[in-house]
């Protein structure tokens, strides 16, 4: 994957030669200004024990790399599996041999793989102040490194999210079975400077190379090589420029300036805000219009529409284009009157099991469905895609589930996305969903099957089918979609729920009940001349 390093994990067993030995690059060793280090190790079961000898002595290697002591680089270790052990806090030691000794001490915990703990546990307590951490004021960069060789078991995205939001670099170092996708997660951007994969023999040296340079770029803003308009900032990375409260960093890096009005008003703008000099307008998602208060965007209002998205998660699909798959579902629910009293929307995924995400009874804006759609976790495996017609079909439009009574005479509608062919039979729940007063509609993209496509949807295919040659090219369904799904302009035009009985729709029958009788009469009246006009036809004719 481009922007990674790779070598294999047992070829670093060339470590567990004494550090002093390998070949060192000439020169002295680098002074880095200072710097709080913190190592989170896995020592889950997955990692063998000659395995774990390996980074033991990873870690001995690159603590000789490092200008140790306390007005310099503190380093803490902390290894992790089902739990988080603290190995030393930053403040403990102030020599190297001191550290290389709890090192080689380190017993592995050998359980599970709670990535997820770790980085919180190094969030909160092992760069806190009281575990040695310099305060926040004397702006001394703070420093995780990641050393993991496997998938984690809980989820990192957001608790790493939190850790960089304080100000936390991270580092993300994968050996041999290590999940690419969790380390991009994990670590700081850019991720090319900051996720390693460990994979060849050959690129170990040069591993250490690149990351000990790192180290000695982190003291640049004190050479003045910066060309900050205001502030510069070091990191492992190199010097990055910080403008003031109130302004922006410019593309070059270097210059700041004003924030624009759309980040320094209460704008109001329901979906964006544009400035323009002095001032800014609001923009609406394509294909609904700005209202006349030029703030919120028109959206489906007329009627009531039940909504279960059926969503394929096979792993063919793979995991950049589910999240493609996610914007577009939530382009969908833009255009949307979510409400309890509007719009219902439920989400299903299917690979080789089912699983309702949430069913439609749950949420109750469009703002909950959309937080909900990209907290999505992609199932990859099959494609079942039968099974989850029935499951929608016995399950989703329950009122159980959220979906309302027939009695209210609701639309009930159900739109399957899918990349395909299914690895079940389809016909016999893609017909009962049908019998059952489903409006269906099959969006496919890439390999999917137009004849599944088409068994799927309801009739006309040309109104309920859809098809995109790759998913970044979706978005053109979206208009199709919206003068098909949406009650104002599709299905349920017209549909309301509202008492016969309130006095507006009685007028309102009063009305149209008139209007039919005075239309019947008129017709009547000129049968009746015409009738007329006959017999005096024939009576003359006598």
């Amino acid at each position: 994957m481009r922007g990674l390093l790779c070598w294999p994990l047992a070829t670093l067993l060339l470590l567990l030669q004494p550090w002093e030995t390998q070949q060192q690059p000439a020169g002295p060793k680098c002074h880095t200004g200072p710097l709080d280090l913190v190592f989170v190790i896995d020592s889950s079961r997955s990692v063998r024990p000659f395995e774990f000898e390996t980074m033991r002595q990873f870690l001995v290697g690159l603590l000789r790399s490092l200008d140790v002591g306390l007005n310099a680089t503190r380093v803490g270790v902390i290894q992790y599996s089902s739990q988080v052990q603290s190995v030393f806090p930053l403040g403990a030691f102030s020599r190297r041999e001191d550290m290389e000794r709890a090192i080689r001490a380190l017993v592995p915990l050998a359980q599970g793989t709670m990535t997820g703990l770790a980085i919180q546990y190094a969030m909160n307590v092992a760069f806190s102040e009281a575990e040695g951490a310099r305060p926040p004021k004397e702006r001394v960069p703070r420093v995780a490194v990641i050393v993991t060789d496997g998938r984690p078991q809980d989820r990192v995205a957001e608790v790493a999210a939190q850790a960089r939001a304080r100000g936390i670099e991270i580092y993300a170092v994968g050996v041999q079975r290590a999940d690419v996708g969790s380390l991009r997660a994990m670590a700081s951007p850019p991720l090319d400077e900051h996720v390693f994969l460990v994979e060849s023999f050959d690129l170990i040296r040069e591993f250490g190379l690149q990351f000990q340079g790192r180290l000695c770029a982190i003291n640049h803003c004190g050479f003045g090589n910066h060309s900050c308009e205001h502030e510069c900032v070091s990191t492992l990375g190199g010097p990055r420029c910080r403008c003031r409260e109130g302004h922006v960093l410019l593309p070059d890096g270097r210059t700041c300036q004003v924030r624009d009005l759309c980040n320094g008003v209460d704008h109001g703008c329901e979906f964006q805000c544009v400035s323009e000099g002095l001032s800014y307008r609001c923009l609406c998602p394509e294909g609904r219009r700005l209202q006349a208060d030029g703030k919120s965007c028109l959206r489906c209002r007329e009627g009531h529409v039940d909504l279960v998205l059926l969503v394929d998660g096979s792993k063919s699909v793979r995991p950049q284009n589910f999240e493609l798959v996610k914007r577009f579902v939530n382009q969908i629910v833009d255009f949307l009157d979510v409400s309890p009293e509007g719009t219902r929307i439920g989400l299903v995924q299917f690979s080789s099991r089912v699983r309702t995400e949430f069913p439609l009874g749950r949420y109750g804006t469009a703002a909950e469905v959309k937080q909900a759609v990209l907290a999505v976790e992609y199932m990859e495996r099959g494609t079942m895609t039968g099974l989850a017609l029935r499951h929608m079909v016995e399950h989703s439009f329950s009122e159980a589930q959220g979906a309302r009574p027939r009695a209210l005479n609701v639309p009930r509608v159900g739109l399957v996305f899918t990349d395909g062919r299914s690895q079940d039979d389809i016909s016999v729940w893609a017909a009962r969903a049908k019998e059952e007063g489903i409006v269906m509609y099959a969006v496919g993209v890439g390999k999917a099957v137009e004849e599944e496509l088409r068994e799927i949807a309801s009739e006309p295919a040309e109104l309920h089918v859809s098809y995109s040659p790759d998913f970044s090219t979706m978005t053109h369904l979206l208009e199709n979609l919206k003068g098909s799904i949406c009650p104002e302009e599709g299905i349920s035009a017209g549909t309301e729920l509202r008492s016969l009985c309130e006095c507006e729709s009685l007028v309102e029958f009063q009305g149209r009940t008139l209007g039919a009788l005075e239309s019947l009469t008129q017709n009547l009246a000129q049968l009746t001349a015409r009738l007329e006009d006959l017999e005096n036809q024939l009576a003359n004719k006598k």
